[in-house]
């Protein structure tokens, strides 16, 4: 039949240069992964480097398989307790954000605090949060005070950051308060929400980190930190390695999940997720 061309194989199987693009991301971190691993291992081997000083990445490797069962339980306390500080973080920090923006007295009280929360390190919090609290429940509060201030304070950003003359507009179409905040607020501050939440998901597993060690410096503790002090204590160094091990991989799994929800919200209309050509 004329006028219609037949596919070949060629461009059956030809790969859109996006999807090679994308491809081509993953290999400069994985050959930079491979060059640190084998410079580590090089170096504990030729320096001959004992175990309880700096073990190399293969014993790493055989202490968190023979270890799994009481690290993995250890890490899902701790990556439990992230979440928990997390949600609170981000219901509290957005709502008092929304109250803020309704009331500029409201923000210049209690702004100030929010900031003091901020800077004060957790470290020096959480002892006495253990002791005014039980063990967990202050262990969940230094994972939100430090998860906290980021949903905050882009959140009130995004909110003041509207354009004025589409808010103007909205004013002359009388538009109530409540619809100016679903259908103009929220949308232009939805970016800035999202970037305060992917901040607030790692501060929230440091926030946890750091509470379990006070916790297990005051008593007993089952996280993934205390495990890490634990070992630090016995001189078991291959499993502290394993456990830290397991907190980046989880930090990194809790960045990525909220990128990749931030991009799938904002990647059909906002700047900041469409794609860029390298």
């Amino acid at each position: 039949m004329t006028g219609l061309i037949a596919p070949t194989s060629a461009t059956r199987g030809s790969t859109s240069p996006r999807a090679t693009s994308r491809g081509w991301r993953v290999v400069p971190p994985l050959v930079v992964l491979a060059i640190a691993l084998v410079t580590w291992d090089l170096i504990v081997r030729l320096g001959d480097i004992p175990p309880y000083l700096l073990p190399g990445p293969l014993l790493v490797l055989r202490t968190l398989i023979a270890d799994w069962t009481i690290l993995s339980d250890s890490l899902a306390v701790t990556l439990l307790t992230a979440l928990e500080g997390f949600v609170a973080a981000a219901i509290g920090g957005i709502a008092l954000a929304l109250l803020f923006n309704r009331s500029r007295w409201l923000e210049v009280s209690l702004l100030p605090y929010a900031v003091v929360l901020q800077v004060t390190p957790v470290i020096a919090i959480a002892p006495l949060m253990l002791i005014y609290l039980p063990q967990q429940t202050a262990v969940v509060v230094c994972a939100w005070i430090v998860a906290f201030f980021p949903v905050l304070a882009n959140t009130t950003l995004g909110l003041n950051s509207v354009d004025r003359n589409l808010a103007g507009l909205f004013q002359l179409y009388g538009a109530s308060r409540s619809q100016t905040l679903r259908y103009l607020m929220l949308p232009a501050a939805l970016p800035y929400i999202l970037g305060g939440l992917r901040i607030a998901g790692g501060l929230s597993l440091i926030g946890a980190v750091a509470a379990e060690i006070a916790a297990g410096a005051a008593g007993a503790g089952s996280g993934l930190a205390y495990r890490i002090s634990e070992s630090s204590y016995r001189l078991n160094i291959p499993r502290m390695f394993a456990a830290l091990l397991l907190l980046s991989a989880a930090g990194v799994v809790i960045y990525s999940l909220l990128a990749l929800v931030s991009h799938s919200l904002l990647r059909r209309w906002h700047e900041s997720a469409l794609r860029k050509e390298i």
